[in-house]
C-alpha cells in the first residue's frame, strides 16, 4: 500500500523491527543533498509518499547519473526518470542499471511494484499517434503501484472502437484520455464513465490545432463532468495524479487502522 516513509518506520517502531534509535537517524537524516547542479530531494517520499521524479530534459546523462547516485546511496531503490533520450540512457545505463522504455522516453531504476491500488487505471488514445505520451503516463502508474491497462487508437472518428470496451471503461478507478487533434476523446469518455477522468491533449495534429491548445481548450471546456486537464503532453502528470486518486482509499484505510 502507498504509505509514507514516516509512517513506515514508525509502525516499524511499534511492531519491534526498527529500534527507536535506528528510527531517529533515519528521520535526521539530511532533507537534501547539495550536489552543486542539483539539489536532491531526499525527503520527497517523507512528505509525498513518493521519491523525486527525475525529468531528463536538458539534463546532461553524467548530471542525471550523479542524481541517481545520490538517491540510490540513500536508500532510494525505485526511481522514475521521463524525457530521456536513448542517447543519454545508454551512457547511464553503463554507470547505474537502468530499464528504458523507448516509446515514452522513461527510465527507472528497481523493479516495478505489484499493484496496491483500489482498482485499474485505463489509458485510452485518440490515435496511435498519442501513444508516446500515453505510454509515459501508463508507465508512471505502474511504476507507482497501479494495475493500468491500455487502450490505444480508440478516438471519435470511429467511436464502435471505444464502445467495444465499454465494460473495461465502466469498471475502471481512474481513465486518462489522451488526444490532439480536436480533444474530444476525454467528454466522450466522461460522458460514459463513474470515475475520474483526467484528459491529456497532445500536440499531434494539423496547423490549426497549435501544437495542442486546440485540444487543451475542447478539453477544458468539456461538457462532460468529472473531467479534470493537464498541460499539453504532459502524460507523467496524468499518470501520477491517476495513481494518487486510486490509491485515496487505501490512504483512507491505512489512517483508520
Amino acid at each position: 500500500m502507498m504509505k509514507t516513509e514516516v509512517k513506515t518506520i514508525l509502525e516499524g517502531v511499534k511492531n519491534g523491527t526498527v529500534s527507536v534509535e535506528e528510527a531517529l537517524l533515519k528521520l535526521k537524516t539530511e532533507p537534501f543533498e547539495d550536489l552543486g547542479y542539483a539539489k536532491v530531494d531526499l525527503h520527497r517520499s517523507v512528505r509525498q509518499g513518493q521519491a523525486e521524479v527525475i525529468y531528463g530534459a536538458g539534463k546532461t546523462a553524467e548530471q542525471i547519473t550523479g542524481i541517481l547516485s545520490a538517491m540510490e546511496k540513500n536508500s532510494q531503490k525505485r526511481v522514475l526518470i521521463t524525457r530521456l533520450s536513448p542517447e543519454k540512457a545508454e551512457i547511464i545505463n553503463r554507470e547505474v542499471p537502468i530499464c528504458y522504455n523507448r516509446v515514452s522516453k522513461t527510465a527507472h531504476t528497481g523493479s516495478v511494484p505489484e499493484p496496491d491500488g483500489i482498482g485499474t487505471v485505463i489509458v485510452a488514445t485518440g490515435g496511435t499517434s498519442d501513444i508516446p505520451v500515453a505510454e509515459e503516463a501508463a508507465v508512471t502508474a505502474e511504476i507507482f503501484g497501479n494495475k493500468t491497462v491500455r487502450l490505444f487508437d480508440v478516438g471519435v472518428a470511429g467511436l464502435h472502437r471505444l464502445l467495444s470496451h465499454s465494460e473495461e471503461i465502466m469498471n475502471a478507478s481512474v481513465i486518462i484520455a489522451v488526444a490532439g487533434m480536436e480533444g474530444a476523446l476525454a467528454s466522450v469518455i466522461g460522458g460514459l464513465a463513474d470515475c475520474p477522468v483526467i484528459a491529456v491533449p497532445t500536440s499531434v495534429g494539423y496547423g490549426a490545432s497549435f501544437g495542442g491548445v486546440s485540444a487543451l481548450l475542447a478539453m477544458l471546456n468539456s461538457c462532460a463532468s468529472g473531467v479534470s486537464v493537464v498541460n499539453i503532453d504532459n502524460g507523467f502528470g496524468a499518470g501520477y495524479l491517476a495513481g494518487m486518486i486510486n490509491h485515496m482509499e487505501v490512504k483512507n484505510e491505512n489512517s483508520l487502522s
